[in-house]
């Protein structure tokens, strides 16, 4: 956008098989469970992120507010819900300083108008509707996956939970704290490294739940086959799409932030039951029952719980103490843009 804002994030590109069979993407399920689980909590945070934009659009009103007179808005049919001039903001979306006023992502305003509140508003913001459209893609493909294996796959399997609430309380806890927090931990480390500019957009969240997507395979790896082709597919992805993070006005540093985040998130919130625990009120009473986690799944729960505390305490003492990021890590800044002939680079 004009004025520098980033936005996050571009595009970030199932089968049931028998029992104790598993796919890169399956996961075991109890003989003769045909329930049918319908995703229901990413289809709220999509509803939510547009209902957002449309009222950014609502308040931006560019027919009255643009210096030209409203002349140079694109789609004025639309009237108070046109978009700003192309020049101004080639995304099709609202001004920069409406998204300051909604609460964009500002150095500034967090540490010295003390506006915190920003490292999360920014999540729920998008600089245009090509912006929306890609983050809300990623997190239909990504986010629907991860709910459908967390809501059905986890619970048909353990019969231990029944009530819809205590679902409904489970589901929150493992995908919805992934991607909040996942977008919270992008907004601490986008606001240490980039100063200058207001970044905007969900992308932190969503490449944090790509990277509890990895951490689940690590974790779970018992329970899977096809370890390695799954393995490799969810790194190629990463990779491709951390990649593009490297051009101009894209935040890689909260596609990072996020995606740490999310990662050692999926130790802690996505641990899955060893093959044949669910089984164990069909042994016979003198038979040795397992555990319900093999003893690594536990230890990478402890470390990842660890890092993610002290990540966190220290991202925000730093942040809130007004340290640059790039004072600590002279290199740093190429994780976000690498200069070329074709463009240059800012903070």
């Amino acid at each position: 956008m004009a004025s520098g804002d980033l936005e996050r994030g571009k595009n970030i590109s199932n089968n049931n098989n028998n029992r104790g069979s598993y796919s890169s993407g399956s996961y075991y399920v109890e003989p003769g469970s045909d329930q049918q689980w319908t995703s229901w909590l990413i289809p709220m945070f999509v509803v939510a992120n547009v209902a957002v934009f449309i009222v950014a659009m609502y308040i931006n009103n560019c027919p009255k507010n643009n210096w030209e007179g409203g002349r140079g808005c694109v789609a004025r049919f639309l009237g108070r819900l046109s978009f700003e001039p192309l020049k101004e903001n080639p995304l099709f979306g609202p001004s920069s300083s409406t998204l300051q006023k909604l609460g964009a992502l500002e150095w500034d305003k967090v540490v010295h108008e003390h506006q915190g509140w920003r490292l999360i508003t920014c999540i729920w913001l998008h600089a245009g509707v090509i912006h929306l459209l890609a983050n809300m893609l990623s997190l239909v493909f990504i986010g629907i996956r991860l709910e459908q294996q967390f809501g059905f796959g986890l619970y048909s399997s353990e019969r231990a939970i029944t009530c819809h609430q205590e679902k409904l309380v489970a589901l929150i806890l493992r995908v919805g704290f992934v991607y909040l927090l996942s977008g919270f931990g992008g907004s601490i480390l986008s606001a240490l490294f980039i100063q200058r500019s207001i970044s905007v957009g969900a992308s932190g969240a969503l490449f944090g739940l790509l990277g509890a997507m990895l951490s689940e395979l690590l974790a779970n790896w018992s329970i899977y086959t096809n370890k390695a082709a799954a393995l490799l597919t969810l790194v190629v992805i990463i990779a491709i799409n951390l990649a593009v993070g490297i051009l101009p006005h894209v935040d890689n540093f909260a596609h990072i932030g996020g995606f740490m985040a999310g990662f050692l998130l999926g130790f802690v919130l996505l641990l899955r039951p060893q093959f044949g625990w669910a089984e164990r009120h069909q042994l016979p009473a003198q038979a040795r029952v397992k555990s319900r986690h093999n003893p690594y799944q536990y230890v990478l729960c402890i470390v990842a719980l660890v890092l993610l505390i002290v990540g966190f305490t220290v991202g925000l003492v730093m942040l809130f103490r007004g340290e640059n990021g790039n004072d600590h890590c002279s290199w740093c800044h190429y994780l976000s843009c690498v200069p070329t002939s074709k463009w240059k680079c800012g903070n």
